[in-house]
């Protein structure tokens, strides 16, 4: 596995792969298969907005471009079950100056993603945090670092933060501690204009 993709995810590079990704329904069909594991049209319709025949054509879409799959059959074999293929997705803007269609497609599936989990944290904060145990909520919340690097040096951090991680997201499932439970890490990678010179800021609530 490439020390850059340590949490084995599938790596997009295909922009009609990107316009096929950059769809409502199809982010919440794959978000919900990486979360939850295998299931049938039927099965996501509800949380998708899209009725199961729908939701089955954005599926089979999705096929098209090696995202997702068919899975082992259920107790029902007459119902088609879906899996992800991979844990994650990633994908970058091309590097090719003529590229103007990767580059396209590369910040309309940001554009997307962006607004898909814009409201994540407020709807946490109004209905999941009031009813979190003391020792998670210490753990919970927002941090926010504003520092001054180098493209290569954002590439390191961002690296680094991927080495941590990588193992909890990797590990099998048997091994999970018997009190553990799903956690969102957010991470939000904003590059602001201009090269002004600023002191680091930080600050975190919880």
């Amino acid at each position: 596995m490439n020390s850059s993709n340590r949490m084995g995810d599938i790596e997009i590079t295909d922009p009609q792969a990107m316009r096929a990704l950059a769809h409502p329904v199809r982010l919440a069909i794959l978000d919900l298969l990486h979360r939850n594991g295998p299931a049938t049209a039927t099965e996501l319709a509800p949380d998708v907005g899209a009725t199961p025949s729908v939701t089955s054509w954005h599926l089979r879409h999705l096929a098209t471009f090696g995202l997702v799959r068919d899975s082992e059959p259920g107790p029902d074999r007459r119902r088609r079950r879906w899996e992800a293929v991979a844990r994650g997705f990633r994908f970058e803007e091309s590097q090719d100056p003529t590229d103007e269609e990767g580059r396209s497609a590369a910040r309309e599936l940001s554009r997307q993603m962006f607004l898909r989990y814009a409201d994540l944290p407020s709807r946490w904060a109004a209905e999941v945090e009031p009813g979190l145990d003391p020792a998670w909520r210490r753990q919970a919340g927002l941090a926010h670092t504003r520092v001054m690097v180098s493209a290569e040096e954002l590439a390191a951090i961002q690296d680094e933060i991927e080495r941590v991680l990588a193992p909890y997201v990797t590990r099998d499932p048997a091994d999970r501690p018997a009190d553990s439970r799903g956690v969102r890490l957010m991470r939000y990678v904003l590059p602001e204009g201009g090269g002004e010179q600023s002191e680091k800021q930080t600050g975190h609530t919880s």
